[in-house]
């Protein structure tokens, strides 16, 4: 082909962006055969990880040589032949969807959800359904089905949850991007622990049919990738938006600082490193506005009380519309992870479930204050976003799961990790999770802005202009 470019190597191929992948493989360039046969060499080769739950790989080829016929007929879509993993209580079309647990290994839709339908439309191709932390409730992704997905920076330590097969093949390259699911952080968690950038879009942004469920209010699809501009193109196939994306001056941009709750108790070595990509923003013109938010602990109390009252009824309602004869009890009768079991026998169908009172008055007083909080606070401080360490400590080794040393003390893994990701889900604004280096140990550490509910384009434009500042973290080793 006349003035094509020179083509990378075949570990080359699997380190391009998805925006880089995408503009070879609509010119012609790059063969969707060659770049899905590229990536599924890369995915033997790291195997280890347990990223996938689900990987078929004549299906991938199969759909990669008829991308390849399609581009010879037909205008390429704006995914054309992008392999993309997808997590495994995301609707795939004849692949099932088992969202971690055994009683759903059968469970075979018929349709894809339409979160994955929009990015199939644009031509991308499923490379494979990913492992997660079982029904999503959890974050070290230690699935007791499936088998433990490994944080690809240090294979001894978790990647985060519950998106972390999503994650951790990102980071590995074993993919460019793909989607993950986070109510409570389970995009960004793992996004920041293994490396990479996560959006949880504003609530309803979305479609969120055929999606195994946990809470209607708080679920959302999002996407995950190695750049800004890599999450922002799958987030404008989604939904439909295809204005080009601007990265605004950093200087004068006002940034707020919450201190209270989101800084507090940090590992010293995370600490260290959110301090330096404050200043490095400090340095690039942005002004830091330290202004905390009052009462967020108390209004945030509110999260548990939807999300458990939710998660039996939305689930029943999934399984119905799917046509199974299963049900939420059925369901949990076979959770293998014993976290998951815990959380199952007493928050969701046991004696601690939440009442019908107590879910009104999380929905109807506490979730619409937390949300005239959040208002409040960008107009009143004039601010762009709100930027925050994404988790309080980097990853811990897998197993546990139930408590995890921060600070010289053993506090509870799930409460610890979620503790700045969970807040903002009940208000239902946007965040951002980007990397913002790496520990003295290797490991990485993620820094989140959030903005103003339906801000999302405005807050992928700041994460251009922030991750030109701190730039992308260096491959796993």
């Amino acid at each position: 082909m006349a003035g094509a470019r020179t083509l990378p190597s075949e570990s080359g191929i699997t380190a391009l962006s998805a925006s880089e992948a995408v503009g070879l493989l609509r010119s012609g360039e790059l063969t969707a055969e060659r770049y899905a046969a590229a990536l599924i060499a890369r995915c033997r080769e790291r195997a280890d990880i347990n990223a996938f739950i689900h990987f078929d790989e004549a299906r991938v080829l199969d759909a990669a040589r008829a991308a390849d016929r399609r581009l010879a007929g037909d205008a390429p879509g704006a995914l054309h032949g992008l392999p993309l993993v997808i997590k495994d209580n995301i609707d795939t079309a004849g692949t099932p969807t088992t969202a971690g647990t055994p009683a759903l290994r059968s469970n075979l839709p018929g349709a894809s959800a339409p979160v994955a339908g929009a990015l199939f439309r644009a031509g991308a191709i499923l490379l494979g359904k990913t492992n997660m932390h079982e029904l999503a409730d959890g974050i070290t992704n230690n699935n007791g089905a499936f088998g433990a997905v490994r944080n690809p920076y240090a294979p001894a330590m978790i990647p985060g949850g519950s998106s972390g097969g999503t994650a951790a093949a990102v980071a590995a390259r074993l993919c460019a991007a793909g989607l993950g699911t986070d109510t409570g952080g389970s995009v960004r968690i793992p996004a920041a622990l293994c490396g990479v950038v996560g959006l949880r879009p504003s609530s309803g942004r979305y479609p969120g049919a055929g999606i195994v469920p946990i809470s209607h209010t708080r679920d959302t699809a999002g996407p995950i990738a190695r750049t800004v501009a890599d999450v922002a193109l799958l987030d404008a196939v989604i939904v439909g938006d295809a204005r080009p994306l601007r990265a605004p001056r950093l200087r004068g941009l006002r940034i707020g600082i919450p201190r209270d709750p989101f800084f507090a108790d940090l590992d010293p070595e995370l600490a260290a490193v959110i301090a330096g990509a404050l200043a490095r923003l400090r340095e690039a013109g942005c002004i830091l506005v330290p202004a905390d938010m009052p009462d967020l602990a108390g209004l945030s109390a509110a999260a548990g009380a939807i999300s458990y009252y939710e998660q039996s009824r939305d689930l029943d309602a999934y399984l119905a519309a799917a046509g199974s004869p299963l049900r939420t009890r059925d369901v949990a009768m076979q959770i293998a992870s014993p976290d998951v079991a815990a959380i199952f026998e007493s928050d969701v169908l046991g004696s601690a479930a939440i009442t019908l009172a107590a879910y009104r008055e999380a929905m109807e007083h506490h979730r619409p204050r937390l949300q005239a909080a959040y208002d409040a606070h960008f107009r009143e401080q004039r601010l762009a976003a709100i930027a925050l360490p994404t988790t309080v400590l980097p990853a811990r080794p897998i197993g546990e799961d139930r408590d995890v040393e921060l600070n010289g003390r053993r506090v509870p893994t799930f409460a610890t990790y979620l503790r700045n990701t969970r807040i903002m889900t009940i208000a239902g604004i946007p965040g951002l999770s980007l990397p913002a280096g790496l520990t003295a140990a290797g490991l990485p550490v993620g820094i989140e802005f959030d903005a103003a509910a339906g801000g999302d384009r405005a807050l992928l434009g700041i994460g251009l202009a922030v991750e030109a500042v701190l730039g992308r973290l260096p491959p796993p080793p």
